[in-house]
């Protein structure tokens, strides 16, 4: 009996201890604080891709900074998101040893990785340690298509971009009575450009627009000066790229300088269609039109986040909300998990009904991986702006087109 009494009191004593000791500013010693789930953010920051990478990068970090400062995950007793940064050097096989080093650094889930041609072999990596990998950036359908459970995409792939695109291109060149009638196609040679030039190719006959040629380019690519003497001399009535930022800019640029005649530079995923070419080149961009991913302006949280990155010096191109609504979709997921469990984070993204993003989508609905509400937009640029011209649901203007001539 005494020796019970005895225990009860130093039980009481220590608890009296601790709790005296949260009070005077040591709370850590009383509960230990929340634990950091890690996600290893895998963007090209150098080498070709390195802008696209770092855009990424900000969109993701942006994101986790709010969701922390919100108390982080609640189900998990306010656990932080940590972003374990790592630069796939714009090269594959970096991209996968990439993989291998946050793996061992005890990553719960990976984001990335800007590049279809990086995005394959990497998340087949994550797959062999069954961790969740969301494509923030990369468009091939063949990161879904392989059977891949770990794997998801809220963004919309390039078959799906492709089809809406030749969609909504048919629509402006038909109000304007047709004049699109033959076309050149430019692309970068690798995963992304040569997938999407092949349906490019495949849907161009369907709206009554021939293809006069397809000319593939290497990344990086210098000097365009005889591939566009070439278009110059095919007289196509309309261009379309499928290329990554510089090459795309390089060629829009040499386009320009040629002064080659045309009713409309046309892209679908074209990596330098944003505000950097608005404003580095208003000249070049005006009545340049492309389909891509896109925020909804008709969104407040959209238009409240585009002022925010635009007022600390930022661009907001597709990069930085891709990145940033993807990492919000995997903090929903942890939520609804209430564990970092890879197996119960991976069920909750099969299950999920995601909606607090600003995307021209609806809740998120996955089916192998991707989500099947993603659409992108057909936009045109201003010399201080990029509009959305098509779906009418979200269109600021009606597209000029044919471009008029200089």
């Amino acid at each position: 009996m005494i020796e019970k009494k005895t225990e009860t009191s130093r039980r009481t004593v220590i608890k009296q201890a601790l709790a005296t000791t949260a009070t005077l500013g040591f709370p850590g010693l009383l509960l230990a604080e929340p634990n950091t789930v890690k996600i290893g953010l895998i963007h090209p920051v150098s080498g070709g891709l390195a802008y696209n990478g770092g855009q990424s990068r900000m969109g993701a970090l942006w994101a986790i900074d709010e969701i922390n400062a919100a108390g982080g995950i609640k189900s998990m007793g306010g656990a932080k998101l940590e972003g374990m940064l790592a630069d796939s050097q714009s090269r594959p096989e970096i991209g996968v040893s990439e993989v291998e080093r946050l793996q061992q650094e005890g990553v719960s889930a990976y984001l990335g990785c800007f590049s279809s041609a990086i995005a394959l072999p990497a998340t087949q990596a994550a797959a062999n340690y069954n961790t969740p990998f969301l494509i923030d950036v990369g468009v091939s359908d063949n990161l879904v298509n392989r059977g891949l459970k770990n794997v998801f995409r809220l963004a919309p792939g390039n078959g799906k971009c492709v089809e809406d695109a030749f969609a909504g291109l048919s629509e402006i060149n038909k109000a304007a009575g047709g004049v699109a009638k033959t076309a050149v196609i430019v692309h970068e040679d690798s995963e992304f450009g040569t997938g999407t030039a092949k349906m490019l190719a495949s849907k161009l006959s369907g709206i009554g627009i021939e293809t006069k040629e397809n000319l593939a380019h290497a990344t990086p690519t210098r000097d365009f000066t005889n591939l566009v003497l070439r278009i110059k001399a095919i007289k196509p009535d309309i261009v379309i790229m499928s290329n990554y930022q510089n090459e795309y800019v390089l060629i829009a640029r040499t386009l320009n300088q040629q002064k080659v005649e045309l009713a409309g530079m046309f892209s679908v995923l074209g990596g330098g269609f944003n505000y950097k070419l608005v404003k580095e080149q208003p000249e070049v961009a005006q009545y340049m039109m492309d389909f891509n991913h896109w925020y909804n302006p008709k969104n407040p949280k959209a238009m409240e986040m585009r002022k925010k990155v635009e007022a600390k010096g930022g661009l907001f191109t597709f990069e930085v909300y891709c990145s940033y609504n993807s990492v919000k979709l995997y903090a929903e997921a942890l939520q609804a998990a209430g564990t970092s469990d890879k197996e119960k984070v991976i069920a909750a993204l099969q299950n999920s009904t995601f909606s607090d993003h600003f995307m021209p989508y609806g809740p998120t609905k996955f089916v192998n991986g991707q989500n099947q509400g993603a659409r992108a937009a057909l936009l045109q640029a201003s010399k201080t702006d990029i509009d959305v011209v098509w779906p009418n649901e979200f269109a600021a203007t009606k597209a000029i087109f044919p471009r008029p001539k200089a």
